[in-house]
C-alpha cells in the first residue's frame, strides 16, 4: 500500500514523474541540437545588395514531390549569366509567380557565395507590371 505524503502524493508517483521528466530532458534535448545545428544556406548580406536587370536564361525547379526546395534562375545580365535563388516552389505558386526563359525582368537581391559559386538571393524580383517581395528589408525570408 502506496504511503501518502502531506502533499497528497505518494513516493511512488513522485518518483515516476521525476523519471518522465529525468527522460523526457533527455530524450528531447538532443534532438532539439541536432536542429539547430544543421546546415542551413547562404545568408542574405544587405552589404551585398544590387539591383539587376536582364533576361530569364533557365528556370531550375525542384522535382515533383519536393516543392519546399528553392526554385532558381539563370539569368542573363549583359555578358554575364548568374545563379538567381528565388524561394520554394510552394511560396511561388501560392503567390502566382510564374518565370519562363526569355522573360524580362529586375531583381533586387544580394550578392553571396555558396561553396566557389556565386549566386543572387532575391529580395524583391518586378515581371512586367507585378512586384513579388521573397525577403523583407532585412532579408528575412518571407515565406517562414
Amino acid at each position: 500500500m502506496a504511503r501518502r505524503t502531506e502533499f497528497g502524493c505518494s513516493h511512488r508517483s513522485r518518483t515516476v514523474t521525476s523519471l518522465f521528466l529525468f527522460l523526457t530532458v533527455v530524450l528531447v534535448a538532443p534532438g532539439g541540437a541536432q536542429k539547430a545545428s544543421k546546415p542551413s544556406g547562404p545568408k542574405y548580406d544587405l552589404q551585398t545588395e544590387a539591383k539587376i536587370k536582364g533576361t530569364i536564361d533557365d528556370v531550375k525547379l525542384p522535382p515533383k514531390g519536393s516543392e519546399k526546395e528553392i526554385v532558381h534562375l539563370l539569368l542573363k545580365s549583359g555578358a554575364d549569366t548568374v545563379d538567381v535563388y528565388l524561394c520554394p516552389k510552394s511560396f511561388m505558386d501560392d503567390m502566382g509567380m510564374d518565370f519562363a526563359k526569355g522573360d524580362e525582368i529586375s531583381l533586387t537581391g544580394s550578392k553571396v557565395k555558396q561553396a566557389d559559386a556565386d549566386l543572387i538571393l532575391v529580395r524583391e524580383i518586378v515581371k512586367g507590371n507585378n512586384t513579388f517581395v521573397m525577403r523583407d528589408a532585412k532579408g528575412a525570408p518571407v515565406w517562414n
